[in-house]
């Protein structure tokens, strides 16, 4: 199940796809545009050409999944298109997920614990 766990790779296409794509269609797109591997457990998020929507494709270990969103008002906030992909955190994507701007979402800043007193 996708979660924020951190475990979890995530790769972007900042182009917008042609979203009658299916399954079969998306997995071709990752193989031959994102020169990867669509059966490595990496989740891979997709755009329309109107920002509010989203497809998301992964292979659970049992089969591929194919979740699509569409934002019933404002749009999602997606990187500058581009040729690459792009990497995000598996905070940065429950970020996307809810229509926020992920790009606020930083790493855990690891804190200095304080001295006690002397």
């Amino acid at each position: 199940m996708i979660g924020p766990s951190g475990v979890v790779r995530v790769m972007v296409a900042t182009q917008p796809v042609d979203f009658r794509k299916g399954t079969e269609g998306l997995a071709a797109l990752v193989r031959d545009t994102m020169g990867a591997d669509p059966f490595s457990g990496a989740v891979y998020v997709f755009r329309a050409k109107r920002a509010d929507r989203i497809k998301l494709l992964f292979w659970d270990g049992t089969g591929v999944v194919l979740v699509a969103k569409r934002l019933e008002d404002g749009e999602f906030c997606w990187p500058k298109a581009q040729d690459a992909a792009l990497h995000l955190t598996a905070a940065q994507l429950s970020a996307l997920l809810e229509g926020l701007d992920w790009r606020r979402v930083h790493a855990v800043r690891e804190t200095r614990v304080p001295a006690l007193p002397s």
